[in-house]
């Protein structure tokens, strides 16, 4: 289960990192249109539509995070990642550089990072207004960001549970509520939040924490799709099977893995949910898995 965290573990988090990112200006537009063509935009370009986006993608700097943000810029979207650990922050900018150059930057698009945590409200708050003063209004949100523990039900502490539902839930709740508005007035937005099988298939023995917490991302997602489809917006989530990361691979060495889902894959799922195309997509929990 390698999923980004949410706070005190690494993946989110306040100031703005400028190390191998690019600074320039880009205006918001006006409504839910796209803005001029771009070629990332263009048949088997793979912009799928987010060219030219503004994006927050939470988890970011995790295993998951990094192969939907590298595709992300690539495709031309203006990505904005919080982050926790300053040192994932830099690993993440250091593959952009590898895959893009000095600049870090791709097909049109470019990142922006800065601290936040994402379990407190006022932390949210902040990083979404400074998303909105660099490049306007969140179109995009990609609630990658999460946490996952096991433990029997008599060993899991109340600081456990509560860990569960803020790292998981709270953040998704937070980031969801911080972007409606904008999306609102724009009548045009994306939304996809990451649930989990024990969410779907009845729990798990040890899960209970995890399993709650996913489940209200599920319940999150359903309610929001209803809530906002009005307003042209779409609100979807994924549900993944084992995803193939180092993490994952340390803590379960025998596993078969040959069918276990890379990044990359997961990362067209998401390029596609939050395009064009998808736009009749709402209320769906996407399950990913081979069967």
């Amino acid at each position: 289960m390698d999923e980004g965290n949410v706070s005190g573990g690494g993946v989110n988090g306040g100031s703005e990192s400028g190390t191998g990112t690019s600074r320039a200006d880009a205006s918001a537009r006006p409504s839910g249109k796209r803005a001029a063509a771009d070629p990332a935009e263009e048949p088997g370009g793979g912009g799928a539509g987010v060219a030219g986006r503004v994006a927050v993608i939470t988890g970011g700097t995790g295993a998951l995070g990094r192969a939907v943000v590298e595709a992300f810029v690539e495709a031309g979207a203006r990505v904005h990642v919080p982050w926790f650990d300053a040192a994932e922050a830099e690993e993440l900018q250091a593959g952009l550089r590898m895959r893009f150059g000095e600049e870090g930057n791709g097909g049109g698009g470019r990142i922006r990072l800065r601290e936040a945590d994402l379990t407190e409200e006022s932390s949210v708050a902040a990083f979404f207004e400074s998303v909105r003063e660099s490049d306007g209004a969140t179109e995009i949100l990609l609630n990658l960001a999460g946490g996952f523990a096991m433990a029997p039900l008599d060993e899991t502490k109340l600081a456990a549970w509560n860990d569960m539902l803020a790292r998981n839930a709270t953040s998704a709740f937070l980031c969801c509520r911080a972007t409606s508005p904008g999306m609102r007035a724009r009548r045009w937005g994306r939304i996809v939040n990451v649930a989990a099988m024990p969410a779907l298939k009845r729990g798990g023995a040890g899960m209970s924490g995890y399993a709650a917490a996913k489940a209200a991302v599920l319940n999150l997602t359903y309610s929001l799709a209803a809530e906002l489809g009005p307003d042209g917006i779409t609100v979807n989530a994924i549900v993944p099977t084992t995803i193939d990361t180092p993490a994952n691979r340390s803590s379960m060495p025998e596993a078969d893995t040959s069918r276990w889902l890379a990044p990359d894959e997961i990362a067209r799922v998401l390029l596609f949910l939050a395009g064009e195309d998808a736009a009749i997509v709402t209320g769906s929990a996407v399950t990913l898995g081979r069967g």
